[in-house]
């Protein structure tokens, strides 16, 4: 398997090349040559395997550069039920992506994939934890060490930290939008002492943290000194781990491959619904994508209108679902260049526009209508509608959900199809988004054993501007380059 750019003008290279790189050299996003096509008689052949087994078998269509037996372990000592158990029952933890039904609305059943079961209770820890063992395979077996370098709005910079932590020859520096995390995320990233983890918090909003990244990653002489790599779902290894629970969903979902399911996933830099997409592709029978965003409605807005409108940082708002207050959606370059046929200098120039006029305008274009052949949907939700399905879902199902979630179960309700199941992407455990869940509902929310006390221990984290190259200059204080 042989992986491309978005842009178009950089050599193809194997997954095991662009695993440890993030960006490509061009400034664009790898993607395969072409996607595998799954068969119907396979997927009904998967019906009963476990997670990890059924990891194998899509993810061996995309890294044929590692063995067999190396992948398989790989993939057995990442999901388990000791790593995605959270005090949970056994039997439950084992099935590592539970589906747990809501109920039967508007003709159609209506349920949760619950992928918050991981280390850090979000779903970034079903790709994360992977990463850090692939990461760690590939530096042994290489004899490198790398820097990584991320951005979070919230739940990536946990599930990356705690990914990575104590792995051999590897560092972790990751932006935050310094007092626009819940007081829980920046808590479980914050307390961390482990001397490979550096957190740094950035005066601006995640988009300010990502352009960093962005950036740095584009500085090749600098990327290339200190080995600088990526955690963000730019990096391909994110993206394609999080298209296995697309098909665990889907399975778990149906009973042949004859039937089709919908999903719905709360949406803010396009990772998570971009491997979507990419299970859809591969011939996963998915009727509809719905992209779910809170009040930071790029988009919504693109996929109703055809307009693509990036908001600057004054125009990001701060909202109760802050792990989606993001105005530039990374991964949306990954879908218009399938769009576009995958046309690398027609993507290159429409995200050309992206940075000097802040969009681009497909609405009269005829790829606009072609768009439909996707299966794209969207809508948006409010704070205050955050609060009354948070409320009307434990009311009506005796179950408490939190803020991303909900977001995602209200739009989710206004694109229901008879007979067609809808599959609401759980996001993260209530815990994490306490303060509103306490405001919606009068009671706090559960919290794991483990993180009872996550709030009083010692922090460290480093505040800094929204600049480059102060970034640069931290990283070059605290790692030798390949130089020294």
């Amino acid at each position: 398997m042989r992986y491309q750019s978005t842009r178009g003008n950089s050599p193809q290279q194997s997954f095991l090349e662009i695993l440890l790189g993030g960006l490509a050299p061009d400034g664009g996003l790898y993607l395969p040559v072409e996607y595998p096509q799954v068969t119907k008689a396979q997927l009904d052949a998967w019906r009963g395997l476990s997670y990890a087994d059924l990891a194998y078998e899509i993810l061996s269509l995309y890294c044929d550069d590692i063995p067999e037996h190396d992948l398989r372990a790989l993939l057995r000592k990442t999901y388990t039920a000791q790593v995605y158990c959270n005090g949970r029952a056994k039997d439950d933890a084992q099935d590592i992506t539970p589906l747990h039904w809501l109920g039967e609305e508007q003709g159609t059943r209506i349920g949760l994939l619950s992928l918050s079961n991981g280390p850090t209770l979000a779903f970034k820890d079903m790709a994360m934890q992977l990463l850090g063992n692939l990461f760690e395979y590939a530096l042994q077996h290489s004899g490198q060490k790398l820097n990584i370098l991320g951005a979070t709005s919230g739940d990536t910079g946990g599930a990356a930290e705690y990914a990575m932590r104590g792995k051999d020859g590897v560092n972790v520096f990751m932006l935050s939008p310094r007092g626009k995390m819940s007081p829980f995320q920046s808590a479980q990233m914050y307390s961390l002492q482990d001397p490979n983890i550096f957190n740094l918090a950035v005066a601006g909003v995640f988009d300010d943290c990502q352009d960093i990244v962005k950036a740095v990653s584009n500085d090749h002489a600098f990327k290339a000194q200190y080995r600088i790599g990526t955690v963000n779902s730019i990096n391909w290894g994110r993206v394609v781990a999080q298209v296995i629970y697309y098909f665990q969903g889907y399975l778990l979902a149906t009973k042949s491959s004859a039937e089709k399911v919908s999903f719905t996933v709360p949406s803010g830099n396009f990772g998570n619904i971009c491997a979507g997409h990419i299970a859809r592709m591969m011939g996963l029978p998915i009727a509809h994508l719905i992209a779910a965003t809170n009040e930071n409605d790029v988009l919504d807005e693109f996929f109703r209108t055809g307009v693509y409108r990036a908001r600057k940082s004054a125009e990001t708002l701060h909202t109760s679902s802050p792990s989606m207050d993001i105005s530039k959606a990374s991964n949306f370059e990954r879908f218009i260049f399938d769009l576009v046929g995958k046309d690398g200098k027609e993507t290159a120039r429409m995200f050309k526009q992206v940075d000097e006029l802040g969009g681009f305008d497909i609405s009269k274009e005829s790829i606009f209508k072609e768009m439909a052949q996707y299966g794209f949907q969207s809508g948006r939700s409010t704070h205050q509608d955050r609060l009354d399905t948070i409320r009307n879902i434990d009311k009506q199902y005796q179950v408490m959900v939190d803020t991303h979630t909900a977001d995602g179960i209200k739009v989710a309700r206004e694109h229901l199809q008879p007979d067609i199941p809808m599959l609401v992407l759980e996001t993260a455990l209530p815990i994490k988004f306490e303060e509103t869940i306490e405001i919606a509902l009068g009671r706090p929310a559960d919290c794991p054993i483990a993180f009872k006390d996550i709030k009083l221990k010692p922090q460290r984290v480093e505040n800094i501007d929204a600049d480059a190259d102060q970034v640069k200059h931290f990283i070059a204080a605290h790692v030798p380059s390949v130089h020294s």
